[in-house]
């Protein structure tokens, strides 16, 4: 198995749901909630997430040496965030503390039919100016997980710079605002072994519409490319091989909370334990479709034991 080093955001994650307040309209928004009105909320759920966490639980399950890096406040929510490390196996001897602000919070009313809507104060999650890059040298991951980053490029390309200084690999699933620093973000690109976007991300960084001309494209720059699109599936290439698949499952939509997440961190899994390009695509696809079926973005995720079945997937050139 591998050391992987997840860096990114911890947050307490606090659902609320209920089966009429929070309803939707059909121009897709909740139903108006009336001004020094009380709501009856029916279930209460606490949990933890923030991408990295996310991403470093999958690896724990899975079998890997898991280290998060990230920012959380002295404060109950921070200590949340430290249970649920050490109840996975996480090591969280590199995580950072700050007396400036309050870990992370995000409130997620959440719909009987699994959207959601987040009510986020990132707080001492979004401190990235305090993680330590150099810290990298001591860990000596075999990958960089990297998610997220509020555009912090200055951050990033530090990170990014370490990891190949130490022959670390770099996994990097990034959001729109480190795409709105286009010409930062191509640079950082050059030290990127896998990239993780959606369609519209990869609009961002190549011209082009297709599913599979992003991709292309994207794999022109970086040798190892997915490129997602919800429902309908997602376009990969790796060095020698292309794949064009559909859903491992369509379950009912429990709760679509980090399932992005789930997609990303359960395809490094396989893939740093030495499983195909394919392979852990399926692994990907399988624990993003188990995450989906409980609330929380941790609860379903898989652990290497797993048995997958097939899905749909066309090799393509």
């Amino acid at each position: 198995m591998a050391r992987i080093v997840s860096v990114g955001a911890a947050l307490q994650d606090v659902f609320l749901m209920d089966h009429d307040d929070f309803g939707t309209n059909k121009k897709g928004f909740f139903n108006q909630f009336e001004l020094g009105a009380k709501i009856d909320i029916d279930k209460i759920h606490f949990s933890t997430g923030g991408g990295a966490t996310n991403a470093a639980t999958t690896f724990a399950r899975y079998g890997h040496e898991s280290i998060f890096m990230g920012c959380i406040a002295d404060d109950p929510a921070g200590q949340a965030v430290i249970n649920v490390l050490d109840r996975e196996g996480i090591d969280a001897s590199y995580v950072t503390y700050t007396d400036k602000c309050h870990t992370g919070y995000s409130v997620v009313l959440l719909t009987p039919g699994g959207e959601r809507t987040i009510l986020t104060c990132r707080g001492a999650s979004a401190k990235f100016d305090l993680l330590h890059a150099r810290e990298l040298k001591n860990i000596n991951p075999d990958w960089l997980y990297v998610t997220n980053m509020r555009g912090d490029m200055n951050k990033l390309d530090e990170f990014f710079s370490e990891a190949h200084r130490n022959n670390c690999k770099v996994m990097f699933n990034p959001g729109m605002l480190e795409l709105s620093h286009k010409k930062q973000f191509t640079g950082l690109l050059a030290d990127v072994d896998v990239l993780l976007v959606n369609k519209a991300e990869a609009k961002e960084i190549v011209p082009g519409n297709s599913l599979k001309e992003l991709a292309g494209r994207l794999h022109g720059i970086v040798p190892n490319v997915i490129v997602t699109d919800g429902q309908n599936g997602a376009i990969a290439f790796s060095e020698d091989r292309g794949y064009r698949i559909g859903l491992y499952e369509d379950p009912p939509l429990v709760d679509s909370t980090g399932a992005g997440d789930a997609f990303g961190s359960g395809f490094l899994a396989a893939f740093a334990a030495g499983k195909s390009f394919k392979d852990s695509l399926i692994f990907a696809a399988a624990n993003s479709t188990s995450v989906i079926r409980h609330i929380g973005s941790k609860t379903g995720i898989l652990t290497n034991h797993t048995k997958l079945h097939n899905m749909p997937m066309e090799e393509i050139i």
